[in-house]
């Protein structure tokens, strides 16, 4: 299952330096709640080498804002506490390429 990450313990999962996939959701955004269960099952499949998580940007906002998200779903994937700003996705994504993307995160 996919983490619930927060303004209070995001900034200390993407430190960490481990690989870091965040998706931006909200409960309202019908393709958002269409998405959670493939996060879910990569988070249950990368669960040992990546950390694949959920923020909520009508619970929090201090991420979305810094990272200018403009419209949900977003994922951003980090490594070594740096946004790889070459993976930015937007919008509804298939499994197969969110896999696509966590397989170049893991890569670099």
């Amino acid at each position: 299952m996919a983490k619930h990450f927060t303004d209070a313990n995001v900034h200390d999962v993407i430190a960490s330096g481990k690989p870091v996939v965040i998706d931006f959701w909200a409960t309202w955004c019908g393709p958002c709640v269409r998405m959670a269960p493939v996060v879910d099952e990569l988070a249950a499949e990368y669960e040992d080498r990546v950390e694949i998580g959920k923020y909520n940007i009508e619970e929090e906002s201090d991420l979305g804002t810094q990272y200018r998200i403009m419209s949900i779903p977003t994922i951003l994937f980090f490594k070594n506490g740096e946004q790889v700003k070459d993976l930015r996705l937007a919008g509804s994504q298939t499994k197969a390429k969110l896999q696509e993307n966590i397989e170049k995160l893991l890569a670099l």
